[in-house]
């Protein structure tokens, strides 16, 4: 049976690990958010104002990226300063992980959210309204979102049917958005596992001072 100071020690390393993985995820989280704001590598869509809510949202940037990035330098610290914290307060400890956990977790959360939404919408590009018997010829807009009959994510014939700007505009969405919606689950994963390993070294130090 492991005693409580190796079980801290453990719980230390584990924080570092657990830091330096969700800095990681929130780095790739803001990149690929960014990619999502110019279409095919073309910052004349994002001039023109035709990026679609979803990635002017920014919740890859603010949200599974600097959210997720503070909490990560936050456990970080506790990892490689853990023994500031358990001779202070035990209760600093506790705080802090919480604060941490639940930074973490929101912004994580908010990035799948976004991420889910988007990929249920589809797209923001032109595309041919005499598609769905209407009058209009081309208007940018979400040709998927109220296509019903047919799911664009399953269909890929829809792929290059239907939005005609930017080029492989559901290609590009989706594949952003995909790798969005990955990693915040990802960090979902790590901000669960941050917890229980935070609860332990807590527990551990407690034991260690009887």
């Amino acid at each position: 049976m492991l005693s409580p100071s190796c079980t801290m020690a453990c719980s230390r390393t584990c924080s570092r690990i657990l830091g330096l993985s969700l800095g990681t995820a929130a780095l790739f989280a803001a990149g690929a958010n960014v990619a999502l704001l110019f279409p095919n590598w073309d910052v004349t869509y994002l001039l023109r104002g035709l990026i679609g809510r979803h990635a002017m949202l920014g919740s890859g940037l603010w949200g599974g990226g600097l959210m997720v990035l503070t909490a990560a330098t936050l456990i970080s610290v506790m990892g490689w300063r853990y023994c500031c914290f358990s001779k202070s307060v035990p209760c600093l400890s506790l705080l802090t992980a919480l604060f941490s956990s639940g930074l973490a977790l929101l912004g994580a959360l908010i990035c799948f959210i976004t991420s889910g939404v988007a990929l249920k919408d589809g797209p923001f590009c032109m595309f041919d309204v005499s598609f769905f018997n209407q009058t209009q010829t081309w208007k940018y807009g979400y040709p998927f979102k109220d296509m019903h009959n047919r799911n664009y994510l399953y269909d890929h014939s829809l792929w290059n049917s239907v939005c005609r700007e930017p080029s492989k505009a559901v290609v590009w969405h989706v594949s952003f958005f995909s790798t969005l919606l990955c990693i915040s689950l990802f960090q979902l994963l790590l901000v669960v596992i941050h917890f229980i390993n935070s609860f332990l070294g807590l527990f551990c130090s407690l034991c260690e001072k009887q």
